[in-house]
């Protein structure tokens, strides 16, 4: 990607590792009954020094990356969260780092298929750790990559508008996590450096500021 952060090593002094959690979220209890076949549809966080970060849809060319309270994402149900590895960026340092990725990851160029969350989320991993989040977290976006040809039209552009709808654990829709209020990036640039916007189910999601290189 030509970032400066494109690989981040790591100390020899444990005592300053930070964990770098990956935290799943069900997007449908249907994957209660896939999962075991190694199939579901899945919403993913990166969990560092206390704070959750994803990757979500809007219609503006600006960051599509969030932060939320760890375990707590929006709209969707919480599943598992497993230890990718660990970073020795201090959190200010870190924060300069996931503010220059979110200038890679406007909410306009979301894909369902190619540039989704998890895509957010294994590169994120791949540049604090080395490594990959696990397979099975995407799988259903890989398996459409290689099937691309069968897609829908709107599925196949580059960037497609789309934000996931999550269920409840009784069945019904939720909402999105990035909602239609994120009309209010269009005045960005005399905001704060975040941006607080509340969720329609009640917690509070911060888009993070992209710093331009």
């Amino acid at each position: 990607m030509g970032s400066a952060f494109s690989s981040v090593s790591l100390s020899n002094d444990e005592a300053s590792f930070t964990p770098v959690v990956l935290n799943v979220y069900d997007l449908t209890p249907l994957n209660n009954y896939v999962h075991w076949l190694g199939f579901g549809i899945f919403h993913s966080g990166i969990e560092v020094h206390g704070l959750e970060y994803g990757f979500g849809a809007h219609d503006f060319p600006t960051s599509g990356v969030f932060e939320v309270d760890p375990k707590t994402c929006p709209g969707f149900l919480y599943r598992c969260s497993i230890v990718l590895g660990h970073t020795n960026l201090p959190p200010a340092e870190f924060r300069t780092f996931i503010e220059s990725v979110a200038s890679e990851y406007h909410g306009d160029t979301y894909h369902l298929i190619s540039k989704n969350c998890n895509h957010f989320t294994d590169d994120v991993s791949k540049r604090l750790t080395g490594r990959q989040i696990p397979q099975w977290v995407n799988r259903l976006a890989g398996l459409g990559a290689l099937c691309n040809c069968l897609l829908p039209e709107s599925l196949r552009l580059p960037a497609v508008k789309h934000e996931y709808q999550g269920l409840s654990e009784d069945g019904s829709e939720s909402f999105p996590v990035i909602t239609t209020t994120m009309h209010e990036l269009q005045e960005s640039d005399n905001a704060d450096q975040d941006k607080h916007l509340l969720s329609p189910s009640g917690g509070e999601v911060t888009i993070i500021k992209e710093v331009h290189r």
